[in-house]
């Protein structure tokens, strides 16, 4: 019987990992990418709803995005929240399709939105470094409590270590490659 699950340790790091990617790819580049407009929230029907569940979002070309708001009455809500939120992107409205041309990203939003990456990026490293400290604590707990030996509980440190690793450089690649897109004009 094994009492600490080395599953939970990579379940936990992979959502990590797969929030992390979520966040970025919300960050605005060059290109037309629908998941820009994930983060933006329409207050309709009594609560707030993502705009996905509002209408159709499609990229007919590299840098327009088409959303066709299905309930005409929404057209307007939609159309300030997008302009409220700090894309820096001002919709057409055609009746019930809103159509956002992407403007190319200037040299100075490029490096801001680096920045904002990195940090996007380090707060996904603490993210996962906390769930090592987290799985060594329960390790230490175990072993003090004596249900693990000593050389499973360096089998196991070993292991969250070696998780650890793999999920920090995973972020790295992941980053340099949005930084990547990011900077290339």
């Amino acid at each position: 019987m094994e009492i600490f699950n080395k599953n939970e340790v990579s379940i936990k790091m992979g959502k990590t990992i797969s929030s992390y990617k979520k966040d970025i790819a919300t960050l605005r580049t060059g290109r037309a990418n629908p998941a820009m407009l994930d983060l933006i929230r329409i207050d309709v029907y009594g609560q707030k709803m993502p705009i996905n569940q509002l209408a159709t979002v499609t990229v007919p070309e590299p840098r327009t995005i088409s959303i066709q708001v299905w309930d005409k009455n929404n057209v307007n809500l939609v159309d300030t929240e997008i302009k409220k939120s700090n894309l820096g992107v001002n919709p057409q409205v055609d009746g019930q399709i809103l159509r956002i041309r992407i403007p190319q990203l200037t040299e100075e939003r490029r490096k801001e939105l680096t920045k904002v990456l990195k940090n996007l990026g380090e707060k996904a490293k603490v993210s996962i470094r906390n769930v090592r400290r987290e799985s060594n604590d329960n390790i230490k707990n175990l072993l003090k409590e004596k249900k693990i030996g000593e050389d499973e509980s360096k089998n196991f440190e070993n292991d969250v270590q070696k998780s650890t690793d793999e999920n920090i450089s995973l972020i790295e690649k992941i980053l340099s490659e949005k930084e990547k897109e990011i900077l290339t004009l």
